[in-house]
């Protein structure tokens, strides 16, 4: 066991560049998809073989040096000695291991990690699953929270988040159709500064689509994404709203193109069992298309996170199809699986053998079925009057030197609709304002609660939400502040690092320098949104 354990760390830090931490919680829950991406991405046979062999050999002498205990039975005063020691040393050992992870206080993260004990590290993450807010974070009054909350969301009054969305043009019922990109960070992406070429589609798509350059996801896990466009609001502590109980009959996007009278469909490759996105979006009113709806000879190629991204597009191109001759507008939300290790896919396809698990074949693969989707969108009757909103779930990794690092945040976005102009939004802005701006360009009229807004309307006042399941961060103004438990807060002065040869929009790189006196301003405003937040869910209050 202590000689997996270490293999194991190792090859999570691989992929994770962290001890382990809620993730490794949440994948126990998952074994056939967790058990079968470890199969698919990894040697395993030769290390449990190599494993299996050095466990032998080490037992082979634990043995041959303890057989004095096997000829010579200890008498009870020897038996009791030995156990006291254990007992003595095991005591130690739970006091010890807690001390010394207070001295885990290097301002790089990597240097913290590094140093921790991961199965410790285990045992936090399942003890923090679920967080509550106003116990372990630093809280104002209720009222007041609210109170500063009004000058974000200047609409709203009492202590909810209620506003009344007023458009000066008719409605526009177009299509839409929402594509979240599995772990697709936006330093993949060219103009970003990538040199090896792997996102020639959306390279070439950004030149025709509206693009927003300067945002950032929620989170770090797909659970996380999926939230934020669903229901457009910050992230909140501890576990995503998406596998929490209590998740169903939340104020949604589904919800508001309902009320327009569209179909509304969730489609994903896999077996929407994983992460708990069966319960959540059905529970929403979404109709599910997943795995379990393909036909044999509908899946070409599958690994054990589902069937290729070109399978998905073919069966969405069938659906939409038959929603278009029912003379209602469609509303459909298609979650990737192709960019996720162990990054397989069909051979012949690109450049880079499907067999050769290369994270880059994962892109570029995930960014070829884009481009054959597309071309096969143009060719039906419903593509002039279809919206297309592209954007990342949440970037390829977490880890950074930082708590909250901000280039392992930003993603690309883009809407594009044969009738809506080319051109860059360049401000800050969250992944929970994508849909909410998708509205205001579509002139829905409706009463909202979100808390994402419509970034081209004169009173959006730029910031971001980034967080895990613990850290809960806010740009804005150049300062990121976070809220973590304990009560404690940090803030940092973001200080922009170029890199050569980009465009002053696509820089992603910044330093985070510990900011000294606070902005006790942006501390109530980080406050505001995230204690609000859990207060309104608490109450049940974010309803449909």
């Amino acid at each position: 066991m202590i000689l997996q354990n270490g293999i194991s760390e190792f090859f999570f830090w691989n992929e994770f560049g962290v001890k382990y931490n809620f993730i490794a919680v949440n994948y126990l829950i998952y074994t056939t998809e967790v058990i079968g991406n470890i199969m698919q991405s990894y040697p395993v046979i030769p290390i449990f073989s190599t494993l299996f062999l050095a466990t032998t050999i080490i037992t082979y002498f634990i043995v041959k040096k303890s057989g004095i205990y096997i000829d010579e039975i200890p008498d009870f005063k020897t038996k009791l000695t030995i156990s006291g020691i254990y007992i003595v040393l095991f005591l130690v050992s739970l006091a010890a291991i807690p001390a010394l992870a207070k001295t885990e206080n290097s301002k790089n993260v990597f240097v913290n990690e590094l140093q921790s004990n991961g199965i410790y590290k285990f045992y936090l993450a399942f003890k923090n699953n679920k967080l509550d807010y106003f116990k372990f974070y630093k809280t104002l009054p209720n009222k007041k929270a609210y109170v500063i909350l009004k000058q974000q969301l200047p609409a709203i009054s009492g202590q909810n988040t209620n506003q009344n969305i007023k458009s000066d043009s008719r409605e526009n019922h177009k299509n839409v159709v929402l594509i979240t990109i599995e772990s697709y960070s936006a330093e993949f992406l060219k103009s970003y500064g990538n040199t090896h070429n792997i996102t020639p589609f959306l390279d070439s798509l950004e030149r025709k689509s509206l693009q927003f350059t300067n945002l950032y996801a929620a989170g770090n896990r797909t659970v996380r994404g999926l939230e934020a466009v669903t229901l457009c609001l910050p992230p909140s502590a501890g576990e995503s709203i998406v596998k929490r109980e209590d998740n169903k009959n939340k104020f949604s996007t589904g919800n508001i193109f309902k009320q327009k009278g569209y179909t509304v469909k969730f489609m994903y490759g896999g077996d929407a069992f994983f992460d708990n996105m069966k319960d959540f979006y059905s529970g929403n009113g979404y109709e599910i298309v997943d795995k379990s709806n393909f036909a044999p000879e509908e899946i070409s190629f599958s690994n054990v996170w589902g069937v290729c991204d070109e399978d998905m597009y073919n069966k969405a191109i069938k659906l939409m199809n038959i929603e278009a001759k029912e003379n209602r507008p469609f509303f459909n939300h298609i979650m990737t699986v192709s960019n996720h290790r162990p990054f397989t896919y069909p051979n012949g396809k690109i450049d880079i053998p499907g067999d050769s698990k290369s994270r880059n074949g994962g892109v570029k693969y995930t960014d070829y079925a884009m481009r054959r989707f597309f071309a096969m969108a143009r060719k039906q009757s419903w593509f002039q009057n279809t919206v297309f909103v592209i954007v990342a779930d949440h970037c390829a990794s977490s880890a950074g030197k930082t708590q909250l690092p901000l280039e392992k945040y930003r993603i690309p976005a883009f809407i594009y609709s044969p009738g809506i102009k080319a051109e860059k939004y360049n401000k800050l802005m969250s992944q929970i304002d994508l849909m909410p701006t998708l509205f205001g360009l579509l002139h829905f009229d409706y009463e909202s609660k979100f808390y994402g807004q419509d970034v081209f309307k004169s009173d959006y006042k730029p910031r971001a939400f980034i967080a895990t399941y613990q850290d809960l961060g806010m740009i804005r103004d150049n300062i990121l502040t976070i809220l973590s438990p304990k009560h404690q807060v940090r803030q940092y002065q973001l200080n922009l690092v170029l890199t050569k040869g980009i465009s002053p929009e696509y820089q992603i790189h910044y330093e985070e320098k510990p900011l000294n006196p606070e902005r006790t301003d942006l501390v109530n405003e980080t406050i505001s949104f995230y204690q609000t937040v859990s207060d309104i869910l608490k109450r049940k209050a974010y309803q449909k």
